[in-house]
């Protein structure tokens, strides 16, 4: 289904493909509409709202329009200011009163998930409104000195003069939206919300990266240059209409881009000098229900930072006698920390840091990945139709990007899945990790579950394209255990980088709420990382940085995973041989993205039905 369908067209078919219009009603001798009437009537109309809904959120939002295929406002940028704040909010309170207008108890069950689901997120983000200033708009994971260029190369489309036109617009107004950001930095450093010091260096950097080449030097072209020239050298234009539009780029870059980001680094560097080293979330004012809640949203349960920090430590010595059975089995003498500094500098697990390092690392990972979709028939039955595509971090941010990270497909099929994987430094990517890194990004993992969510038919867009983020990654998580179950990992050194990355996860709990409820300093938790992950050192400080500026985010995985195997034993508890893994898969997937406890709720009806059916 294409984004650029109308609204009445997008409801008709999502009441249609939810069976609201698939059978006829009875009928009756009077004018009282029948009972599945009634319900029909209620279900389209709330699936109308649904999609209403989203479409006047997404079309407040240029950027969404644009990862959405919609050229509309290709244009412009978000707004980002208290105007917008205020506006957003007004928006989800209008649309709570409208979703109160709908009688839910007239839904089909499908419908009437979709109702929870939608009341929840309104009624979630209307209470959340007070924490609107408990970020950091400046990080070095998406901060917007990087994401303003990333989104331009990545997600703007050049396909016709228009499109060039728009990037061009789009780069005019790079000044505005810096301009707009720093205004929002100063509001958040008089409540006392800044970014800890370590964060500055990297945004600078960044920042002076973008600057960096033509027109801004006399370089090689900059990146955005770069960027424009190769997307409009394809165009059906004459070199004189190219020469045209390249001109009025690189002015956009000498002027707006060059003002927005010199702007920015003048502000960031006078603010560095005011930023303090403390780490955590206590530091904010009513720090401790902030983080709280920010637990309560990531994890979509009602565990307790304590709860947490203790699941975490009992998950660590786990996992740690696991990778002692691993020690045994390949002979190695000496206790797991010897095995840990082993693997961190055994030059069999690292490739060459050079061009032909890095082409040999993305060549196994899309290796890995094909060997995968080559037996998902075993264990699903629903499989992504986007294709995935293997590419490391653009230079211009890979030093401070994360490990790894996954980009959804467009929704029209234009732009494939992207895994990338930040090959800076080759020391810090092990080879014994990528195979479980392939899995959790790639096949099965975030592209499956995530394209298969975009792909689903009968579903509103704001299911589709919506996310918690316990289930996204604790899918992703579950994803690199599964391979397991089927026979991969034949490498021991490949088996233990599967527990490495889960045992990344365990520790993540224990520090994210050290961090940001305990009080614990950067330094003390790039100690506990560093003594109890094989990880190299360069790896455990992006990561606690990483934590110390997306408070809560990083418990998600475990949780989410934890969660995914135990509603998997559950069933196979009650179905016995009976069991079955495609259909257990199948049922996770086929809701798109949703709360733990109401996955739960879902994967308890499959049971129950498997159970009248066998």
């Amino acid at each position: 289904m294409k984004p650029q369908l109308t609204i009445a067209a997008l409801s008709v078919c999502a009441a249609l493909s939810l069976g609201g219009c698939a059978q006829q009603a009875p009928t009756t001798t009077d004018n009282t509409p029948a009972a599945g009437q009634v319900q029909q009537s209620e279900s389209a109309r709330a699936n109308a709202l649904f999609e209403s809904i989203f479409m006047d959120n997404v079309m407040a939002s240029p950027i969404s329009q644009t990862y959405l295929g919609i050229k509309q406002d290709q244009d412009k940028w978000d707004e980002f200011s208290e105007a917008d704040y205020a506006e957003g909010l007004a928006r989800n309170q209008r649309h709570l009163a409208q979703l109160n207008g709908i009688d839910a108890d007239q839904l089909d069950p499908q419908t009437r998930l979709s109702y929870r689901l939608m009341k929840q997120r309104l009624e979630q983000s209307i209470a959340d409104h007070q924490w609107r200033h408990y970020n950091y708009p400046i990080n070095q994971m998406y901060g917007y000195q990087s994401t303003t260029a990333s989104f331009l190369i990545n997600q703007h489309r050049i396909n016709d003069e228009t499109d060039a036109r728009a990037y061009i617009s789009r780069l005019n107004g790079i000044e505005r939206r810096f301009d707009q950001v720093i205004e929002q930095l100063k509001l958040r450093e008089a409540k006392g919300i800044v970014a800890p010091r370590f964060v500055f260096p990297y945004a600078i950097s960044d920042s002076q990266n973008i600057l960096s080449g033509a027109p801004f030097d006399d370089g090689a072209d900059s990146t955005l240059l770069a960027d424009f020239k190769a997307k409009i050298a394809p165009l059906p234009l004459t070199d004189a209409e190219k020469a045209s539009l390249t001109a009025d780029a690189e002015a956009a870059l000498t002027g707006s881009v060059a003002n927005g980001y010199g702007k920015l680094i003048s502000f960031l560097e006078g603010q560095y000098e005011r930023a303090r080293e403390d780490a955590g979330a206590w530091k904010f004012p009513d720090g401790e229900r902030f983080y709280n809640n920010a637990l309560a949203r990531t994890t979509t349960t009602d565990f307790s930072a304590a709860t947490i920090h203790q699941m975490g430590v009992d998950d660590v010595a786990r996992i740690h006698d696991e990778m002692r059975a691993i020690m045994a089995r390949v002979g190695f003498e000496g206790d797991l920390q010897a095995f840990f500094a082993f693997m961190r500098t055994d030059s069999q697990f690292y490739l060459d840091n050079d061009d032909a390092g890095r082409a040999a690392y993305l060549g196994q990972a899309e290796r890995y990945i094909g060997d995968m979709n080559e037996r998902l028939d075993e264990v699903f039955g629903v499989k992504p139709k986007a294709p995935l595509v293997v590419k490391k971090v653009e230079a211009f941010r890979e030093k401070s990007a994360g490990k790894a990270f996954y980009q959804q497909p467009s929704p029209d099929g234009s732009r494939p899945g992207f895994f990338y994987a930040n090959l800076y430094d080759m020391s810090h990517m092990p080879t014994y990790q990528l195979e479980a890194l392939a899995f959790h990004e790639g096949i099965p993992g975030h592209h499956m579950q995530i394209a298969i969510a975009q792909e689903l038919e009968g579903l509103p867009k704001f299911r589709r394209f919506g996310g918690y983020t316990a289930y996204i990654e604790g899918w992703g998580l579950y994803s690199e255990y599964l391979p397991k179950e089927m026979g991969f990992y034949e490498d021991p050194y490949s088996d233990f980088g599967r527990l490495a990355m889960e045992l990344w996860r365990a520790c993540r709990l224990v520090v994210d709420t050290g961090i940001h409820a305990k009080g614990w300093t950067r330094e003390q938790a790039i100690d506990y990382l560093a003594h109890n992950t094989p990880n190299p050192q360069g790896d455990v400080v992006k990561a606690i940085e990483r934590y110390i500026v997306m408070p809560s985010q990083a418990t998600a995985y475990k949780v989410g995973m934890m969660r995914l195997l135990e509603l998997r034993s559950q069933a196979q508890g009650e179905l016995g041989e009976q069991f079955d893994l495609r259909g257990f898969h199948d049922v996770v997937l086929a809701n798109g993205p949703l709360p733990l406890n109401v996955l739960g709720e879902q994967v308890n009806q499959w049971v129950e039905s498997e159970k009248v059916r066998l």
